[in-house]
């Protein structure tokens, strides 16, 4: 018979920190996964749906910004949100992030200037940020940690299903009715699943720093927001993105990691109740954990968002079409963190081999898709790689966030896996930002000297660089253009340019998952000691008793 230590060991596993009705749980589930759908397919769906606005906004030059300010705004604003979430409760940031959500996305659709689209984007984009910390608080609160894991892969399919659903539906609508409908419809949606969040999680439900803190007035918790790190830490991820955002330009870069350093000297001296706790910015494991996750999610959103660029400019896919690309990839991802944690992550403890193994697979396909990304490549080899990609990745994710709760004392698991969230959703905008910048350089200088070597030299001057600027800012252009806009040997031009553009930022992006693999190997296997454990060791040394096995 097990002893009444191990039968606290289990029944620990298998009781949630709070509880909740059945049918309040099937409300916060659906309500939940509605609001992750909408944010991940406001970022996927811009791959279908750029060519067209930049064509009726007449901004070809700058249509990257379309995706990578949505992606900036609510990667950014993440560590706040999550701050927020403890201080006012999880609950009441639903309800804020879904007014945003609306009203970013009514100005979107009633745009008629770039500037005015950027806008709206924005907004949206800081209301998502709340989406991508919420559901992490949610499990910790309300599931057992025996199933802890199986629920993580579920709000990991949630957000792929977006990605994946998101271009498809994005593609198939952005023609007729139009992309001014796509943005409107979501103002409803918004609001109902903001509105059945509130509604289904009780009003008594507390987490992490705002447990026994529920009877403070408005203005002591006002009061308790770490202001400066909010708006240092901010500014750091917005100047750096910016800096390496198409062009990479230094001074934004160096802006960026003066800000970093304030941000950790304020943190650290200047701050009584700090933005992201000490125990976890001193914490090894917690912090190399982050890093290694920044550059996978990184790696892994150069296919999210070029996958559907492959099909639209390489293998000539209808833009309703494309975005079926991203299917097979988010299968993987879904079933990857699903079978993971339901035949695996059903304990606590270490999971350090598990996941650098799963790391090295990942990479591996990623340098695959290099050389998959040409029309020679049969199809089905193609699909077989975006499977296997998100497979690896649904098992990383899974593996990692596990290990990390190993790494971290009980009390800091809140905050380590809000940071977490928070660096992955900064990867996005970091891989679309970065990655971008690697795709935007190399695809021009293919095409300006494709075209240049071509009997004609691509027309005069002013029609080569119409056509380049068209180009970069509009794959769908490739093969379904204007009537006339590409002659067949131009086409053949642009499909190589894209074919090498493609190539250079995959095996880049793999080039990353070796740093990922270091970075994760450097946040060793061992947890914390905890405070009594410390304690009786020093007395033991202190007394001459190290033999003892502690």
């Amino acid at each position: 018979m097990p002893d009444e230590s191990q039968q606290g060991i289990d029944k620990d596993l298998d009781v949630p920190k709070q509880s909740v009705s059945r049918r309040r749980a099937i409300a916060i589930i659906l309500s939940v996964y509605l609001l992750i759908f909408l944010q991940a397919s406001n970022a996927s769906g811009m791959t279908m749906a750029q060519s067209r606005i930049a064509g009726d906004l007449d901004a070809y030059e700058n249509a990257m910004w379309m995706t990578t300010i949505y992606l900036v705004a609510f990667s950014s604003l993440a560590p706040v949100m999550g701050r927020l979430s403890a201080i006012f409760s999880p609950r009441t940031m639903v309800v804020a992030s879904a007014i945003l959500i609306a009203i970013g996305q009514t100005i979107t659709s009633q745009a008629t200037t770039l500037t005015v689209f950027l806008v709206g984007r924005t907004i949206t984009g800081i209301g998502g940020s709340a989406v991508m910390v919420v559901p992490f608080i949610l499990v910790l609160e309300l599931v057992s940690k025996r199933r802890r894991g199986i629920f993580m892969g579920l709000i990991n399919a949630g957000f792929t299903t977006g990605v994946s659903l998101g271009a498809v539906v994005y593609g198939a609508l952005i023609n007729e009715p139009g992309w001014r409908f796509l943005f409107g419809m979501q103002v409803p949606l918004a609001l109902i699943a903001g509105l059945g969040v509130f509604l289904s999680i009780p009003s008594t439900f507390e987490s992490g720093g705002s447990k026994g803190a529920k009877d403070a007035n408005l203005y002591d918790k006002l009061r308790g927001i770490d202001y400066a790190g909010a708006v240092l830490l901010t500014s750091t991820i917005v100047t750096f993105l910016y800096g390496l955002a198409g062009k990479v330009e230094y001074t934004p870069l160096v802006v960026s990691a003066a800000l970093l350093i304030t941000f950790l000297v304020v943190e650290t001296y200047l701050v009584s109740d700090p933005l992201i706790p000490l125990s976890v910015l001193q914490n090894r494991g917690a912090l190399l954990s982050c890093f290694a996750q920044l550059g996978l999610m990184a790696s892994r959103w150069t296919i999210l968002f070029y996958a559907p660029v492959t099909a639209l400019a390489v293998r000539g896919f209808a833009p309703a079409a494309a975005g079926s690309m991203l299917i097979p990839t988010n299968l993987g991802f879904g079933s990857g963190g699903l079978i993971v944690g339901w035949l695996h992550v059903k304990r606590a403890g270490s999971f350090y081999v598990p996941s650098l193994v799963s790391v090295v697979l990942f990479g591996a396909s990623l340098f695959s898709m290099g050389y998959a990304s040409d029309p020679s490549v049969p199809l089905w080899v193609y699909i077989l790689l975006l499977f296997l990609n998100g497979l690896f990745t649904g098992a990383a994710l899974n593996y990692t966030l596990a290990h990390i709760l190993h790494l971290t004392p009980p009390d800091a698991h809140y905050m380590a896996t809000s940071l977490l969230g928070t660096f992955r959703g900064f990867a996005g905008s970091f891989g679309t930002a970065v990655g971008g910048g690697i795709f935007i350089r190399t695809l021009q200088k293919g095409l300006e000297h494709g075209f240049k070597h071509l009997p004609d030299g691509g027309g005069d001057d002013s029609r080569r660089e119409d056509l380049v600027k068209k180009l970069v800012g509009g794959p769908a252009l490739v093969f379904h253009g204007p009537e006339g806009l590409l002659s067949p040997e131009e086409r053949g031009v642009a499909v190589r340019s894209y074919v090498d553009a493609l190539r250079v930022l995959f095996h880049a992006a793999s080039v990353l998952t070796v740093v990922v693999l270091v970075l994760q190997a450097g946040t060793g296997w061992k947890a914390p000691k905890a405070e009594g454990e410390e304690v009786f060791r020093e007395v033991v040394e202190h007394d001459g008793e190290r033999d003892l096995e502690v």
